[in-house]
């Protein structure tokens, strides 16, 4: 298991259409993928979940990966966050 803490560097935060995308980039990786934020954790994968967040830009998260990719899944999620093409 692997925890990072990360800052959403998107402009917009996580709005709709960026929490789409962090889904489907959560989403290519095996490995189980939480977002916790203060005391409430929530699946990475789960739209419903992300959406009751509400995660401005320079938000500070923390990313949690479990699985057979996590040190994949925390790089790529991380590159996404940090607004990096």
């Amino acid at each position: 298991m692997i925890t990072k803490k990360m800052e959403i560097k998107i402009p917009s935060g996580l709005d709709p259409s960026t929490i789409a995308l962090f889904i489907q980039t959560a989403s290519q990786y095996e490995s189980r993928v939480y977002v916790e934020v203060e005391n409430k954790r929530v699946n990475a994968k789960s739209i419903m979940g992300m959406m009751t967040l509400g995660l401005p830009a320079g938000e500070e998260i923390t990313v949690i990966a479990d699985g057979a990719d996590e040190e994949k899944a925390i790089e790529h999620i991380n590159k996404y966050l940090s607004n990096e093409k």
